[in-house]
């Protein structure tokens, strides 16, 4: 029986049985659809791609996670909101000279909040589950095993590109004869081909998911988003973000996506205590 079975008779929070005004009431099971015919080479790469691995490795998979849909497309409408006033400034005061410009700016600053959330994950999970009882340190613990994975597979995944380039593989140094010529060739491929969209869509999913954390409990998600967007604002302070811009807009952006994800990540908390009966404080046993 899990640990958080034992209080009372009811937990604070049945992680396998969502209950509140917003749980999902029990349907029916639907008649499952048809399966079409796929060949075995089809087959295999639904397996293999990288689009899917990811999906496997990044993507929350806790039987009875609490999933809600309004969460989700509230945090798609930030983002969305946000990302618009970005562009609107860097286009209106010519910050970027191009749309490739403005991309590989993203570009960095999303593998940026990656690098800043891998730190900041395994410090604020490693307090909760100090803050633990014994039995729910024991669950947490086990939870945490996924979600620490995927940190290690988009790190390992990005690492492959330095390493590549530091050992003189992509430039053929180790090409010496036929077979590692083909070696070489085969390798290029497999990192252009494979590890550079599983990195790409790892990198989007790791920060979406932030690390797939739902998995140790629904309410880790929004606290470290909390704490991302914070310490990211500190890093745009002290690294002189958005220069060129008016103080009063400097700041309304420096502060707009903080606030907006502080906001955002609080309404979540309180969603999934009042709806789901979830909190911080049931999935410590406190």
């Amino acid at each position: 029986m899990n640990a958080w079975n034992q209080q009372g008779g009811r937990p604070p929070h049945d992680p396998y049985r969502p209950y509140g005004p917003y749980s999902p009431q029990p349907a029916p099971p639907p008649m499952p659809p048809p399966v079409p015919h796929v060949g075995p080479v089809r087959s295999l790469w639904r397996v293999v791609n990288p689009v899917a691995v990811g999906r496997k490795v990044f993507r929350p998979s806790r039987p009875g996670r609490v999933d809600d849909p309004v969460v989700a497309r509230m945090q798609r409408i930030r983002t969305l909101v946000g990302l618009g006033a970005v562009v609107w400034v860097m286009v209106s005061y010519k910050l970027v000279e191009s749309v490739g410009d403005f991309a590989d700016d993203r570009a960095d600053q999303s593998w940026i909040n990656v690098l800043v959330l891998s730190v900041t994950f395994p410090v604020v999970v490693g307090v909760l589950i100090g803050m633990a009882r014994p039995p729910a340190r024991q669950e947490l613990l086990r939870r945490a095993a996924k979600p620490f994975g995927s940190v290690v597979a988009i790190i390992a995944g990005v690492a492959v590109f330095p390493a590549s380039v530091l050992t003189g593989f992509a430039e053929g140094r180790f090409a010496t004869n036929p077979v590692m010529s083909a070696v070489t060739v085969v390798g290029t491929l497999f990192t252009l081909c494979w590890v550079l969209p599983f990195v790409v869509y790892g990198v989007g999913m790791s920060l979406a998911h932030v690390f797939r954390t739902a998995d140790i409990h629904e309410t880790v998600p929004p606290l470290l988003a909390l704490v991302l967007v914070w310490e990211m604002a500190l890093i745009d302070l002290l690294t002189g973000a958005y220069e060129g811009v008016p103080g009063p807009l400097r700041i309304a952006l420096t502060l707009g996506a903080p606030l907006s994800v502080s906001a955002v990540a609080l309404w979540e908390l309180r969603r999934l205590r009042v709806g789901y009966g979830l909190t911080v404080r049931g999935a410590l046993l406190r």
